[in-house]
């Protein structure tokens, strides 16, 4: 069962920039992480609702950047590793990525979305980050991704 409406990037980044306690500043500074400039007044335009005047749409690119940017910013550069170019998105790779950025394991990820009451199995949760070629890859949808960043509300900013 589908509940709610289809998440868009910017209700992504939105959501992600609340959960992480991210000002302007920290926002523009995480994108500067991926040799990105991002201006502030195009950053208040994607933070804006889809009915507010001056809403600009939250591309592909430039959500993936923001998500690029936060590796970097919490993990680090690998020695020898290129800025990352920004890939096509879909959920199951924006998860990958939130589990990077935050270091989190199958359990710490199960932990994350029973504190939105949503029950999923260590299994479900590797089956997410499969190849999309393998057998049993399992695509994440709409309800999966906003539950685990409403369970990463509850850990980090609490009810």
């Amino acid at each position: 069962m589908i509940t709610g409406n289809p998440m868009t990037n910017n209700d992504i980044l939105r959501r992600l920039r609340y959960v992480l306690d991210l000002s302007d500043g920290k926002v523009i500074r995480l994108y500067a992480k991926v040799k990105h400039e991002m201006p502030q007044e195009t950053l208040h335009d994607m933070l804006r609702k889809d009915d507010e005047p001056g809403f600009k749409p939250c591309s592909d690119q430039d959500l993936c950047r923001f998500l690029d940017g936060l590796i970097i910013f919490k993990r680090g550069m690998r020695e020898g590793d290129a800025i990352p170019a920004p890939t096509k998105l879909n959920n199951n790779v924006i998860l990958r990525k939130l589990r990077i950025a935050l270091e989190l394991q199958d359990d710490d990820m199960v932990e994350v979305l029973k504190l939105a009451n949503f029950r999923i199995s260590k299994g479900e949760i590797s089956a997410l980050f499969r190849n999309p070629d393998h057998k049993n890859y399992k695509i994440c949808g709409d309800q999966l991704l906003r539950n685990f960043i409403k369970g990463l509300s509850v850990k980090l900013r609490g009810k």
